[in-house]
């Protein structure tokens, strides 16, 4: 295959500035609070290139997001040199519902409502493969972290641990991706997820009073800061936030340390998003290259939580401050 240079993204590069014009502001996230009700929220989003909605619920706010994201990811398919680096975006949604359908098998329940279109794989033909146990064909990992997972969850009953077993597929699936896409960018923004989901997973443990040997079960390899560092700092009973000052996590590993002895987990994790955020702010000075599609594609998928956030908050009547307070920095 011929190599792809950040030349051939001239084109996709010119395009993406002009769509970050439509991306959700804080401005605009500060007129869809102070507007007098959901509806009229909801309307800021025209400007954003949404379409209008009919009739504000939680579950058409779901839809209109869930059609934007498969638009977004069909649309820059089109024009994207190396796809692969849109399928590292694509992957979560394939282990969502890889989560979903193990789940609705144990209990007997329809999947089809908790099922989402925008994977690599079309949920039909997921759901056929669990239903027939015939995984043949799923890509990267997923067909035996399936299998792993359904033995953990048919062994266990608890779904924690299933959804473990899939997540660090998910992980190194994404990796897998990043590496071969040859791009340091993507694989610099895989890294420091990692690395958020690591601190998640080491503050949760902390809180919760577990052990060395259970942090060491629940932690992903591949981050800046490798797992054995982070284990042998709680062995030695050294500070989080030490262990993450000198990284774009140093917010949330501050924030953290105070969501150990009892703080607040809402900040926390907001520091933990932002933090990711921060990186991918970089590529705003990225003339042409994957770069910018990278953080475009990683912009679109905050703005959707923002508007997730926004707009259940103000369906729930949730105060303004309340609702604020869980807002993610925007791209823009």
């Amino acid at each position: 295959m011929a190599k792809i240079n950040d030349t051939d993204y001239l084109f996709l590069s010119t395009r993406i500035r002009a769509l970050e014009r439509t991306l959700l502001t804080r401005e605009r996230m500060d007129r869809m609070l102070d507007a007098s009700t959901p509806a009229d929220a909801a309307k800021v989003l025209q400007e954003c290139g949404y379409p209008e909605v009919e009739q504000v619920t939680v579950d058409s706010i779901n839809e209109l997001l869930s059609q934007a994201r498969e638009r977004t990811f069909d649309d820059l398919y089109l024009f994207a040199p190396a796809p692969g680096i849109i399928d590292v975006f694509k992957i979560k949604y394939d282990y969502h519902n890889a989560k979903v359908l193990l789940k609705s098998e144990a209990r007997g329940v329809d999947a089809d409502r908790l099922l989402v279109d925008t994977g690599r794989v079309p949920p039909e033909q997921l759901q056929d493969a669990v239903r027939t146990s015939d995984f043949r064909g799923l890509p990267g990992r997923l067909s035996p972290a399936i299998q792993s997972a359904r033995e953990t969850l048919g062994t266990t009953g608890d779904p924690q641990l299933s959804d473990f077993t899939l997540d660090q597929a998910y992980f190194e699936d994404m990796f897998d991706l990043a590496r071969a896409s040859g791009s340091a960018f993507l694989e610099g923004y895989v890294r420091i997820n990692i690395d958020a989901a690591n601190l998640k997973s080491l503050v949760r443990t902390l809180r919760m009073g577990k052990d060395v040997d259970f942090l060491k079960g629940v932690l992903f390899s591949g981050g800046n800061i490798d797992v054995r560092r982070i284990l042998s700092a709680v062995n030695a009973g050294g500070a989080v936030a030490d262990l993450y000052a000198t990284s774009l996590l140093r917010d949330a590993g501050e924030s953290g340390a105070h969501a150990i002895t009892g703080g607040s987990l809402t900040r926390f994790e907001k520091d933990c998003d932002n933090a990711v955020m921060a990186y991918v702010k970089d590529a705003k000075y990225v003339a042409f290259g994957e770069a910018p599609l990278v953080a475009y594609l990683a912009a679109r998928e905050n703005e959707f939580t923002a508007v997730r956030i926004i707009m259940t908050g103000r369906l729930a009547e949730l105060p303004d401050d309340v609702i604020r307070e869980r807002l993610r920095d925007s791209y823009v």
